[in-house]
């Protein structure tokens, strides 16, 4: 075992070992190490811990001391130094007429080197141009050419996501990105939208590409001739995530059904035509391919949810619904006054309302002696004239 800690130059680099040399460091210490570029500054990412000497792939570098106060000061007049020999730089392109675009600038520790980090289509004749560089700034000069995916890290940036590009928050390497990866995992081919900032495909492909693969193992190909335990038919439509598969029935192609993978029996994947000599079998027997449901809670589809949605907002148009045709919006009208002297009864009181059915029936039909015929009982209508004295009704 040996004892190590964990820096990072900048944020979102690479994390190397160093070895401590018997001091204890804490996350966040600066500390000065030595490095084939020179003495450098680094952030301590992870304390003293042991690991086996199978991790190492290179002989350990000793840290040089514990960052100070004056380092620290150091440090910052180096990034003000930087903003003044990029300027400069980029004066001196456009006078020598050379095609490369400058991304940033870097001061080692002592300032000694300067480091000029640019992108360019092709190749780059710059070596008059460190001549000049080297004159003005009174530094040895080095040029370096990156692509545009070391650019998008450098600069940082915002995706389409919302969030902070992932190669300058916490990716160290970049992964190989392909298009089969979008393929699989059923996006837009569509260039704007898969991929980022730097004109490459977004490093996010490589995230589910193996969970995607996975799914794709078990589920039906397109085309594929499967039986279902509604009959044969021929695969549509596949959704690796859902685990299910449109199948377009022989016996109703028009309406697609969908089925769980487990529900398919593939007689030949993604051929999409009957072999030969097939013969289908009774229903009987494919019904048993249907999926057995786990005991447990029923569970809400999602028109269930919408009508106990609509039910918990709007309860009385909910329930008006429900009552049969001409029964709507009787209990909530109000009674008149000729309902009102109807319904009381003897003393101006209300009847009980188990007689009030009752009441109703004995009022609306009367019965005439027997030999007579029952008829409704009708109210007299008032003459225009008024009621005269042999008219008037005997009280």
């Amino acid at each position: 075992m040996v004892e190590i800690i964990s820096v990072r130059f900048k944020s979102g680099g690479k994390e190397y070992y160093f070895n401590p040399n018997g001091i204890q460091f804490e996350v966040g210490d600066g500390v000065i190490v030595e490095t084939t570029r020179g003495t450098e500054y680094a952030q301590c990412i992870r304390g003293n811990n042991l690991i086996d000497e199978i991790e190492l792939t290179a002989p350990l570098r000793p840290v040089v001391r514990m960052a100070t106060a004056e380092d620290l000061k150091l440090l910052e007049r180096n990034r003000e130094r930087e903003k003044h020999a990029l300027s400069v730089c980029q004066q001196k392109v456009a006078e020598h007429g050379l095609d490369m675009k400058l991304v940033r600038c870097e001061y080692n520790f002592d300032g000694s080197k300067i480091m000029f980090f640019f992108t360019s289509e092709g190749r780059v004749d710059f070596r008059a141009l460190v001549k000049d560089l080297a004159g003005a700034l009174h530094a040895r000069i080095e040029l370096r050419q990156i692509g545009v995916r070391d650019e998008a890290k450098m600069l940082g940036g915002l995706g389409i996501c919302g969030k902070p590009f992932c190669c300058s928050q916490f990716l160290e390497e970049f992964q190989p990105v392909s298009i089969k990866m979008a393929k699989t995992q059923n996006l837009s081919l569509n260039p704007t939208k898969i991929s980022g900032t730097c004109g490459r495909l977004m490093c996010c492909l490589k995230y589910e590409q193996e969970a995607y693969e996975d799914l794709v193992k078990r589920a039906p190909k397109q085309e594929s001739f499967v039986e279902t335990p509604d009959g044969a038919g021929t695969v549509c439509g596949v959704n690796l995530l859902r685990q299910t598969a449109q199948v377009r029935l022989e016996s109703d192609p028009d309406t697609p059904k969908c089925y769980h993978n487990c529900e398919l029996c593939v007689i030949r994947s993604g051929k999409g035509r009957r072999p030969e000599g097939y013969v289908e079998p009774p229903l009987e027997e494919l019904a048993k391919l249907r999926r057995q449901e786990e005991d447990g809670p029923a569970k809400v589809t999602e028109e269930a949810s919408l009508a106990a949605a609509i039910e918990a907002a709007f309860p009385s148009r909910a329930n008006r619904e429900e009552r049969p045709s001409g029964q709507e919006g009787r209990e909530d009208r109000k009674p008149n006054r000729r309902n009102r002297r109807r319904s009381k009864g003897e003393g101006g009181q209300r009847p009980p309302e188990s007689a009030a059915p009752q009441a109703k029936a004995d009022q609306s039909v009367q019965k005439r002696p027997e030999g007579g015929e029952n008829r409704p009982n009708r109210r007299r209508r008032r003459p225009k004239g008024g009621w005269g004295k042999s008219s008037a009704p005997q009280e």
